[in-house]
């Protein structure tokens, strides 16, 4: 008996710690909003050869869980709003949900999250009272099945759910929805479920443009925004958003709930008010998005911090109402072709078909603009050196590119480098409008550029390393403590002794 119970507290300790040396995810929220969308057996192929491991769903379609079947996909299945009546007043409702759309398929289609409600605070019947008695309707459902350790409960909000977000150290959860939220946070603490936020950084651009840059918005930007309560620096709107609800979480004294992205993106397309919706910047966003969540770098008031981020969204959604943008959301058309290259391996793979210069092969170069004041250029290169993730060990005294040492020699490689490992665009060659994209390879004697197409021995390539670097600590610490694990785990079961009786 007591070998029996050392073996268990083993293997779910292992299976624990696997858990925790994952890592950030990033996967993609699946709607289905649209005419003439693939089937799902067909859309499950294209996720496949993307290499998307993680999907979101907003129901429990039976024809989509069972096309997951198999594929060691992680599914995120929905209770929709439509069915918080019915789940929040009657457990048997649950019971039968759960019972007739999730059992039959599970685990052979691996569903790891039920999200009950979409956004409730934000819809025109504000359904908030029914969200927490369903939540506590499906968890009983799943403990008896026995599944409430493996499969979580939460829900999904909006940043709405927020009265205040800035400065992020005074985020502030917005008091009308209190009699909500408080026994869903201690619902979530409880059972060690996630915060789910739906958070975009477009809109915030898109309705403030003279307060939000777009560079700031879509992780570009090469100044810093301080937290005048904190002193922490924000390059980026997505990170401060974050910290703000991890903020309003602690200030209620909830400080053991993580927070999950289960939204967020930049469409490609919009109406004639809705510039910054482009294939450029959508693609330059969530580039710089997958990059940033898969290095584990974490938000200043959370550094090392994981995150798990899905991009909205698969398809194009034809059937929304609203401006042009809400249609527009997609990675996909409904042929399955791209919009724009995407890579979610985080490794910055690139697409130059796009090329818009007039060179013969499509190689652009990205330098310091002649107009460009040396205090420009170098808060410039003190950003993309730093937070821009650049490696400009090629500048530095007695290295290739170090001659002629001033400032518009060093700002141009350090540009270029950053240019190329982030997706050769107007954005990436913009640093406030100090760079400038040119057609000529600005290499000279033993100091070679950076292309998109390939990497030289002068400049180390970031494309690859900035998804390892931070992050290279956290995972050799997992390494060594899971390699220790199951070296206890396989001296546990040797030495269960009578424990296992195989028959052959």
């Amino acid at each position: 008996m007591a070998s029996a119970f050392k073996l268990l507290f083993a293997v779910s300790l292992f299976t624990l710690l696997l858990r925790f040396c994952r890592g950030s995810i990033v996967g993609v929220c699946y709607g289905r909003n649209a005419d003439d969308l693939p089937t799902p057996d067909k859309v499950v192929e294209l996720i496949k050869l993307h290499n998307i491991k993680y999907v979101r769903i907003y129901d429990s379609n039976i024809q989509v869980l069972k096309a997951f079947a198999n594929t060691g996909v992680e599914l995120m299945v929905a209770v929709p709003n439509s069915d918080l009546l019915a789940f929040s007043q009657f457990q048997s409702n649950a019971d039968s949900w759960l019972k007739n759309s999730i059992l039959p398929y599970y685990p052979a289609t691996k569903i790891t999250y039920i999200t009950v409600g979409l956004e409730v605070t934000e819809s025109p019947n504000n359904a908030s009272a029914l969200v927490v008695p369903a939540m506590h309707n499906v968890l009983t459902a799943l403990k008896k099945a026995g599944l409430h350790k493996r499969i979580k409960v939460s829900s999904t909000h909006s940043l709405g759910v927020l009265s205040r977000s800035f400065p992020p150290s005074a985020g502030a959860f917005n008091s009308s929805h209190a009699s909500f939220l408080k026994p869903m946070l201690e619902f979530l603490a409880e059972n060690q479920s996630p915060f789910m936020i739906d958070l975009y950084p477009y809109y915030a651009y898109r309705d403030s443009p003279q307060k939000v840059s777009l560079d700031y918005a879509m992780f570009e930007s090469s100044s810093e925004v301080i937290d005048p309560n904190t002193g922490l620096l924000y390059t980026n709107m997505f990170d401060a958003q974050i910290d703000a609800l991890y903020f309003a979480l602690m200030a209620l004294n909830f400080k053991t709930i993580k927070v999950m992205v289960t939204e967020t993106g930049w469409p490609s397309k919009g109406s004639p008010k809705e510039k910054g919706a482009t294939p450029d910047n959508a693609q330059t966003y969530n580039t710089n998005l997958i990059q940033h969540v898969l290095n584990d770098t974490g938000t200043p008031a959370k550094p090392g911090e994981e995150l798990d981020v899905y991009i909205f969204s698969l398809f194009n959604e034809n059937r929304k109402p609203g401006l042009e943008s809400e249609r527009n959301w997609g990675l996909f058309y409904p042929d399955k072709t791209s919009i724009y290259n995407l890579d979610f391996t985080g490794k910055g793979v690139l697409d130059m078909t796009n090329s818009t210069d007039g060179s013969k092969n499509g190689t652009t170069w990205c330098i310091a603009s002649s107009k460009a004041s040396e205090a420009d250029l170098q808060n410039a290169i003190d950003w993309a050196c730093g937070p821009g993730n650049v490696d400009c060990s090629a500048i530095q005294p007695s290295q290739p590119c170090f001659e002629p040492d001033n400032l518009a020699s060093h700002a141009s490689f350090a540009f270029n480098s950053y240019y190329q490992q982030n997706g050769p665009s107007d954005v990436a060659c913009s640093f406030g409008g100090k760079g400038v994209k040119v057609d000529k390879d600005p290499s000279y004697d033993n100091c070679i550029y950076l292309t998109a197409g390939g990497i030289n021995k002068t400049a180390s390539s970031n494309m690859t390393a900035t998804a390892n670097t931070s992050s290279s600590a956290h995972t050799d610490v997992c390494s060594w403590i899971c390699v220790f694990l199951l070296t206890t785990l396989i001296a546990v079961i040797l030495n269960t002794g009578n424990v296992f009786h195989v028959s052959f």
